[in-house]
């Protein structure tokens, strides 16, 4: 009797666990940057071609490569995430906060799932505005619906003229592989950046996430 019951465990397949979202990655990496050091953990999970602000556009790899893990590393935590139709493209935004607790501005990663898993593309973010709530991440995924037969798709909406103000060799931008979601930054030469996100909504592109950040402070 026992062996007739090993035997059909055995043939039962196994459940699946449950995919990891890109707001599950985002958590484990923030709680990476705990437990293994905080640059550290942003080595772990950055991709080849991700890039950073310094605030003008960095490649990511070769920045963080010579950087030292402090004695203690910041937090954050996800609060809205912005994901693909196919789910394999997320952007995530929410609070980060500095070693003694205190809030310290926002963040937003874009989070690509790869043959290795998620991994960043984009880490970027700028001061605090704002109260935040405590409250679960809120997922907001695009719009599976294609756009009507021999109807135009509309294209994601325009940057205003301020928007677009830039040098012209600091920017660049990125799309889902089922372009139902893409995100575009700009840097402008006092290190002012910005970064919209736009989502496919069935008929419609819409911004979704419109990151303003200032310059940093004149030393």
């Amino acid at each position: 009797m026992i062996a007739a019951l090993l035997l059909a465990a055995a043939a039962t397949p196994a459940a699946k666990a449950p995919a990891m979202s890109a707001v599950d990655a985002e958590i484990a990496f923030a709680r990476d940057a705990k437990r293994i050091g905080q640059w550290s953990a942003f080595r772990k999970w950055v991709d080849n071609d991700a890039v950073m602000f310094t605030p003008q556009a960095v490649w990511a790899k070769t920045f963080l490569k010579p950087l030292k893990d402090p004695p203690q590393a910041i937090s954050w935590r996800p609060l809205h995430s912005f994901v693909s139709c196919d789910g394999r493209t997320a952007v995530n935004t929410g609070p980060w906060y500095r070693q003694d607790g205190a809030r310290g501005g926002y963040f937003t990663t874009v989070w690509q799932r790869t043959p290795r898993g998620w991994r960043w593309v984009y880490d970027g973010g700028g001061p605090a505005s704002g109260t935040v709530r405590a409250a679960r991440p809120r997922i907001h995924r695009a719009s599976c619906r294609p756009a009507a037969p021999g109807a135009p798709v509309s294209a994601p909406p325009p940057l205003t003229s301020a928007e677009a103000r830039t040098t012209p060799e600091d920017n660049g931008r990125g799309q889902s592989a089922d372009k139902t979601l893409g995100w575009e930054w700009k840097v402008e030469k006092d290190g002012s950046r910005k970064l919209r996100v736009y989502q496919w909504k069935g008929g419609m592109y819409a911004q979704v996430l419109y990151n303003d950040v200032p310059a940093p402070p004149s030393k």
